[in-house]
């Protein structure tokens, strides 16, 4: 697992401070977190930086549908 000592969670705009929600961690080098935002301490998920931005590519895209 790498180390994430110094990451900047944070929530989507478009959360309106609901309690559903994910943060992301993408201010390190080489990796990017996502953790439930109800759950701070509890698992994570962890990506390559590319694999992150083609996800948020293909979500804003809409290929993936509701």
């Amino acid at each position: 697992m790498p180390d994430l000592t110094g990451a900047v969670w944070r929530k989507s705009t478009r959360s309106n401070n609901g309690g559903n929600c994910v943060e992301v961690a993408d201010n390190l080098a080489g990796v990017v977190g996502l953790r439930d935002s109800k759950d701070p301490t509890g698992p994570l998920l962890v990506f390559q930086p590319d694999a992150w931005a083609a996800f948020v590519e293909t979500v804003k895209g809409g290929a993936l549908g509701r």
